[in-house]
């Protein structure tokens, strides 16, 4: 597993270098894959689970929905979420902090409320980067769909533990 950490981090960079020609593409499509991949296991967890199917149904439709309302709300009220971008990098260095240290002392409690918080923080990057690409700052449509897709894959997995939680 930590070989294919070190190889999405090797396609990110190679993606920002090849952002601007169509090699970024191709890298795109390998980093999407090796992501997708990697999350295989966890998927077959959750679907081992009693009712796995529901709560990856829900998980999948609750992520779609926040992300098609959230980028519905930036596109029609063209409204600028540029300022939440200290904010957001202050929670996420801190969601990461706190997720280390639960790594050291885990409990059930703290698991549940990095989810729901991990939920707001990504959704909150989703305004920002739609706002981004709307306004025009992002211009670069692979590092923009990176972005977006590293949002709405942090949030579905967020929201499958959350729904997970809830069915217990």
């Amino acid at each position: 597993m930590r070989g294919i950490f070190i190889l999405a981090i090797g396609f990110l960079f190679a993606t920002r270098y090849y952002s601007n020609s169509g090699t970024g593409v191709l890298l795109i499509f390998g980093f999407t894959g090796l992501m997708g991949f990697s999350l295989g296991p966890t998927m077959n967890h959750y679907l081992s689970l009693p009712h796995g199917s529901e709560i990856v149904g829900t998980a999948f439709l609750a992520t779609g929905a926040a992300f098609f309302g959230l980028s519905a709300y930036v596109q029609v009220t063209k409204k600028d979420f540029a300022f939440l971008g200290g904010f957001l990098i202050v929670a996420l260095i801190g969601l990461l902090v706190v997720s280390l240290v639960g790594m050291f002392f885990p409990t059930p409690m703290l698991s549940l409320g990095l989810a729901y918080v991990s939920v707001l923080i990504f959704g909150g990057y989703i305004l920002y980067d739609t706002s981004d690409i709307i306004t025009g700052r992002q211009t670069n449509y692979i590092m923009a769909t990176i972005s977006l897709y590293l949002d709405i894959l942090k949030m579905f997995l967020s929201m499958l533990r959350i729904v997970s939680s809830l069915r217990d």
